[in-house]
């Protein structure tokens, strides 16, 4: 649902009454991960996907009911055979798909108008919504904004919103979790840990600003690999020493351009888990001192352009400014995948293709002929539980 959340905020400020279809769990093949939103209005506006096509048309038909009865329903769509008339995955997966409706005198209403409202400033904030337990509890919502506090909640059978706060407690803590590792799936709370007398499954969204891509050294190629980082949904940052070649003129798509000594300005940047740091100017006055930093701090991704000569002298000098073996493992160089890459352009991909693989868990080896998962995250979503 938050990933449709600048075009949901609008809805809700033009006080439009909505139902909203979410992925909440996925097995095979499926097209889409659990969080991805289709939502209907009143009028019969849609915005969003789920399947990518496979089964909108009933989703979508899904959501107009449900915003006739005002029900919450939980949906699974399986596999599709040569029928071109059946509903399902022509792909081979499952997907359960939550509808909730969203009206204006709805008593969760608010809840979502804040997580919305915040998601679409691009503030970082989470969403709990249980999908599989008593039915009362279907629709109820709870938002979290790490320490800035929890709205809404589980409420009792038969109350108002809040009326389970150990329940409350224990998915505001999981949800506080995964919003700060920027993750979307479910948890499985059991009956002890539910307070309800049974176990639930609960949908967590997270929200957070975009991941940063730090582009260290000014060249040709830096061009190429902002526009790449652009993309694929990153916050870019040029940096370099030279003023002459850090100009916004040279990088208009960037989101920052920083005229300083590499190292030092990694020292004083906020940096997390998500930050992939691209070091691209091959100069040990600059690689030694910046790569000596960022091998010790706790992001996703460091790759160094160069020869293969270059790698084995920049190892060597940062061997002798005390980096362990550890630590240069981490180290991705010569940076990307081999593509055969030789324009800016086709070694941004390169490195982009090595992001991506390193994030999903991919091999970067060909799908054809490979007995490989194509989708990297399975499990159905589920990435935690509580007893």
């Amino acid at each position: 649902m938050l990933d449709i959340a600048e075009e949901l905020h609008r809805w809700v400020e033009q006080g439009r009454d909505f139902a909203v279809a979410t992925v909440v769990a996925t097995g095979g093949s499926a097209p889409r991960q659990p969080g991805a939103a289709l939502a209907v209005d009143r009028d019969g506006t849609a915005i969003g996907s789920v399947s990518g096509g496979c089964v909108e048309g009933a989703v979508y038909e899904l959501c107009r009911q449900a915003l006739e009865d005002g029900s919450t329903v939980l949906e699974r769509f399986g596999y599709s055979d040569d029928d071109a008339f059946a509903v399902g995955l022509t792909c081979g997966g499952v997907i359960d798909i939550l509808v909730t409706p969203v009206r204006a005198d709805g008593p969760a209403r608010p809840v979502y108008a804040a997580a919305l409202a915040g998601a679409a400033r691009g503030e970082a904030a989470a969403v709990a919504r249980v999908t599989s337990g008593p039915e009362a509890l279907l629709g109820r919502v709870l938002l979290v904004r790490g320490a800035a506090g929890q709205e809404g909640g589980f409420g009792g059978h038969e109350g108002g919103l809040g009326g389970h706060p150990a329940l409350d407690r224990a998915v505001a803590g999981q949800a506080r979790a995964m919003l700060d590792a920027g993750r979307t799936g479910t948890v499985e709370i059991g009956a002890d840990g539910s307070r309800c007398g049974q176990p639930l499954t609960v949908l967590v969204e997270s929200s957070v600003p975009p991941p940063r891509m730090i582009v260290f050294g000014a060249i040709d190629f830096a061009s190429a690999l902002v526009r790449a980082g652009k993309f694929l949904g990153h916050h870019v940052t040029v940096c370099d020493a030279r003023p002459v070649f850090a100009t916004r003129e040279r990088f208009p798509e960037a989101d920052e351009v920083v005229v300083r000594w590499p190292h030092e300005y990694l020292a004083d940047t906020e940096v997390d888990g998500r930050t992939v740091l691209c070091v691209l100017t091959h100069d040990a006055k600059f690689d030694v001192p910046l790569l000596r930093l960022a091998l010790r701090l706790p992001v996703a991704y460091v790759g160094a352009m160069g020869s293969r000569r270059t790698h084995l002298d920049r190892l060597a000098r940062l061997r002798e400014v005390g980096v362990s073996d550890l630590e240069l493992a981490r180290l991705r160089s010569p940076i990307g995948l081999d593509l055969g890459a030789r324009t800016p352009e086709e070694t941004a991909l390169s490195i982009a293709a090595e992001v991506v693989a390193l994030r999903r868990g991919g091999s970067g080896v060909p799908l054809t002929g490979a007995h490989t998962p194509i989708h990297h995250e399975g499990g159905g979503g589920r990435v935690g539980s509580v007893a």
